[in-house]
Order: structure tokens, then C-alpha cells, then sequence
């Protein structure tokens, strides 16, 4: 089954055989749905510190930062921002040329309050040969939503989020990569005043990535007095996965197998690979203004803070149980109330050291006010152990949908990650995966169909063995931007 040719390009990849057949063998098994327990909510799973409880993390955050300790900023950016436009895209093929759908309308409406206004007026003098006002008073729609989306024009359609103008501020327009610059200095800047942030790009956006820091990040870094080191990675080809044809078989495209990427779960490799002690994660388009950061700029600290807290506790009691005759109970309780893991009827030090022996990310989450996505579970795991996990729909079976319907939260909003184990040594993150909770769906290749394979998501099954811990934080936190109309809504002006 596999040629000549295939090996060549596998190698080339870094893919082993092994796994070509492992991922052909999940297209004809699918995956298993999560065994979901009960839905996390405050007092079962979430956690609510009050005023004096955050009073305390802030203050152990800051003296975390005034150390050495290297601290980086983790901002998955690759994806283009295509789906943001989709509506737009349909409004241009469509039959008729004045703004009709609700959508259509109210992006028309608040044209003149999205930051790239004064740059698209300028793409439509360009391409059309008036300014955006002369063009409505024709009713020539269309030509402004083509100078937004398309080649000759601004190019939106076919950008990365990370780079469009998002936010208007009275010294000019600021992108979410800009902002990004500016969160960081705010919550992981270290005792010299460095900021680490790290990028992942696609590579055909790497370039402009790098313009657009080489352009910009030198004033932020005055303006906030700090010094960035900003980097950038792109997701590896040993993290692609084959497609399948309709019948699970190998499918190929003029005689070679095609490749496709395996979606945001393979950034744990990436992830995988910067040295840190504390890694903050936060996607490129969940980002606000100034006037609106400061509850952000908070709890980000706040959940710094319930890391350290967790990961002193734990380190603690791992160094009583190596030197033997530690008292287990209290060691029980930190385990089941602060690490949110339920121990099996029968356990041992041996069950507590390997529970204890993990990487530790504590997550914020938001109220779920109808936004699409999962939600916060407690799932049974393999080794009779129950813990909490980021469930998305897709690992939801038929069964389980009321138990879903009933969570009272939201997909995390910022994840704040511990690295390290006791000793000091960085955690192999691709131990701490499930390789059993990744999704197919349903795809097409030049007017063939096809299935495609993604690996567990990152916040989903790349860290599912983690231990993970759950605190409810603010809405206004949460900003992320899906569509190009959500730019009019009040966190984004």
C-alpha cells in the first residue's frame, strides 16, 4: 500500500509508517466519546476566590515575576481569517448587490467604527476609483466589500487574524498581534523587564508577522519600559495527518497521499518545545482595548497566582512521599478539593506520586451566555481516577447531550500553564496526551470527498492527562472575535 514515492515524502515529513497505519485504523474504528461524569459549575470543579483569596495570588504573582524565572506568552495565530468574512464572501456571489441579510446590513451600518476604515477608504479610491461614501451613494456595495476582501484591495480574506486592524486608538489603529505586545508587558514582564511572546504562524504569513513586529514592537517597548523577545514557530509536518477516501482507504491526489494539517492540537508540539517555567496561552483573537483590559490584566494574574499556590503544594507533598512515612490524608485532600481529582476506592503513595507528577494548567472560564463550543466536565479516566476536562461537542455522545446542555460554563478563556516538575526539569508534554480524542470530519479535494483527522485538541485531548484546575473569571475577559461584525460590539471600541 505504501510506494516508493510515499516513503520519500514521509520521511521528508518526519512520519513514521507506523502511524500512517494508526491514523488509517482511527478512520475505520472513529473515536470513542469522553465518559462524562457530571458538568463542573462553582463549588463542583470551578473555583470562585474571593476578594482576599485574589488579593493574596496577585501579590504571590508579582513577587514570582521579580525573579528570574522565565515566563513566556503563548499565542496561537495561524489560521487565516477567512471565516471571519464568510458572510461577505457570500454578500459578493450573491444575486443581488444591495445589502439585504441582517448581517450584511449592520456591517454597512457601522462601517465607519471599524479600525480599518480609513485603509479601505483609501483600497477603494484605489480599485475603484472613489472613496467609500461616493461608492454607497451609488449603491455600488459590492466594490467596497471586494477592496476589503481581495487581492488588489486590503487582501482581509486572506490574512491571519493577528494582523488586521482590529481597535482604533487616538495615535492609530492597533492589531490583536499588538495588543498581544501590550498584555504582555502588563501581567509577564520578569525582574529585568523582559517580555517573552511566542507566535505560532502559518509559514506563508511568517514574513508579515515579522514586518509587522519589526515595525511596531520597539514603541510599545518604550512606551511600557520593558524589553520583548518575541519569536515565532510554525506547526510541524510530523503533525500533519493523512486523509482518507469514503471507503477509509489511503487518498491521493495524482498518485500521492494527501496531507492535511492536524489542527490546534499539534501546537503541543510546539509548546512543547519552549523552555519556561510559566507559560500564559491565549488565542490571537480573544484580545480588548485599554479602557477595557483591566479585568483581564487581573485575573491573568490571579490565575498565576492558584498556579504557583498549587504547584508549591504539590511539590511539597511529592518530596514527603520519596522520603517515605508522609501522613497521606491531607496529601488525599489536596489531591481531590485544590488538584480536582478523584481518587479511585484503592490507591496507594505510588497512585499519589504519579497524580501529583504532572503538569499543572489552571484555566479561566467564562459563564456560557449561548456562545458556540464545549464546556468544563468531570470525566472518568482509564486508570479509575476522575478528573476535569475541556470537553468539545464533537466528544460528546447522544447520551450525554442534557448533561451538556446543563453546563453553566464556557470553553477556557486563558490557560496559564506550569512546566516544570519539582526537580526543575521540563515536562515531556506528549506523555501527558490522549491519543484517543482527536475528530474526523468531512472534507472535499478538487470536487472529491474526502475524511479528515485531527489530533485532540490543545486544550482538549493534548491535555487531557494534566492535571487541571478550573476558576470562574469575569465576561468581559472574554472577547474573541468569529465574525467581522463582532469588532462593532462595545469590547472591541
Amino acid at each position: 500500500m505504501i510506494t516508493t514515492q510515499d516513503k520519500e515524502l514521509l520521511a521528508k515529513k518526519g512520519i513514521t509508517e507506523a502511524q500512517i497505519a494508526e491514523q488509517l485504523a482511527c478512520f475505520q474504528t472513529g473515536f470513542p466519546f469522553l465518559k462524562l461524569d457530571a458538568a463542573a459549575s462553582i463549588e463542583k470543579g470551578i473555583l470562585a476566590p474571593d476578594a482576599e483569596e485574589q488579593k493574596a495570588y496577585l501579590a504571590a504573582w508579582d513577587a514570582y515575576k521579580n525573579t528570574d524565572k522565565t515566563i513566556v506568552k503563548f499565542v496561537p495565530a495561524s489560521g487565516a481569517a477567512s471565516r471571519m468574512f464568510k458572510n461577505l464572501f457570500e454578500f459578493l456571489s450573491a444575486e443581488y448587490d444591495k445589502p439585504t441579510t441582517k448581517f450584511e446590513q449592520a456591517f454597512f451600518d457601522g462601517i465607519r467604527n471599524f479600525a480599518f476604515y480609513d485603509d479601505l477608504n483609501v483600497a477603494c479610491q484605489r480599485t475603484a476609483g472613489k472613496d467609500i461614501p461616493g461608492l454607497l451613494e451609488e449603491g455600488n456595495y459590492k466594490a467596497v466589500v471586494a477592496a476589503l476582501l481581495e487581492t488588489a484591495g486590503l487582501n482581509y480574506g486572506a490574512l491571519p487574524k493577528g494582523l488586521l486592524k482590529f481597535h482604533k486608538y487616538p495615535e492609530g489603529p492597533r492589531t490583536p498581534l499588538e495588543e498581544h505586545l501590550v498584555e504582555g508587558a502588563l501581567y509577564a514582564a520578569n525582574k529585568s523587564g523582559k517580555v517573552n511572546v511566542h507566535f505560532t504562524v502559518s509559514p506563508e504569513h511568517r514574513t508579515l508577522f515579522k514586518a509587522l513586529v519589526d515595525e511596531k514592537a520597539a514603541a510599545y517597548a518604550r512606551k511600557y519600559g520593558v524589553d520583548y523577545n518575541i519569536s515565532f514557530s510554525e506547526q510541524k509536518p510530523s503533525t500533519d495527518t493523512v486523509a482518507a477516501d469514503m471507503e477509509n482507504k489511503p487518498f491521493r491526489d495524482n498518485g500521492k497521499l494527501l496531507f492535511r494539517p492536524g489542527g490546534h492540537g499539534a501546537l503541543i508540539e510546539n509548546l512543547n518545545d519552549l523552555d519556561a517555567d510559566v507559560i500564559f496561552i491565549k488565542n490571537i483573537d480573544n484580545v480588548t482595548t485599554d479602557a477595557q483590559r483591566g479585568d483581564t490584566i487581573r485575573y491573568k494574574k490571579v490565575l498565576a497566582g492558584i498556579l504557583l499556590d498549587l504547584q508549591e503544594r504539590a511539590f511539597e507533598y511529592l518530596k514527603a512521599l520519596e522520603v517515605g512515612g508522609a501522613e497521606l490524608e491531607p496529601i488525599v485532600e489536596f489531591i481531590e478539593k485544590r488538584l480536582c481529582v478523584k481518587l479511585p476506592g484503592s490507591y496507594d503513595s505510588a497512585v499519589l506520586r504519579a497524580v501529583l507528577d504532572r503538569p499543572i494548567r489552571v484555566c479561566g472560564m467564562v459563564r456560557n451566555e449561548g456562545e458556540p463550543g464545549g464546556g468544563p466536565f468531570w470525566v472518568g479516566n482509564p486508570d479509575g481516577t476522575q478528573s476535569l476536562q475541556i470537553a468539545e461537542s464533537s466528544q460528546i455522545g447522544p447520551d450525554d447531550l442534557p448533561l451538556m446542555r446543563s453546563a453553566t460554563h464556557f470553553n477556557p478563556v486563558d490557560l496559564v500553564c506550569g512546566m516544570k516538575n519539582s526537580k526543575g526539569v521540563r515536562f515531556d508534554l506528549r506523555r501527558y496526551t490522549d491519543p484517543s480524542t482527536g475528530f474526523i470530519s468531512s472534507k472535499s479535494s478538487g470536487g472529491r470527498d474526502l475524511r479528515a483527522q485531527e489530533l485532540p485538541g490543545l486544550w482538549n485531548g493534548a491535555m487531557a492527562k494534566w492535571n487541571t484546575v478550573f476558576v470562574d473569571v469575569p465576561i468581559t475577559t472574554f472577547s474573541p472575535v468569529k465574525v467581522v461584525q463582532d469588532l462593532l460590539r462595545p469590547q472591541h471600541q
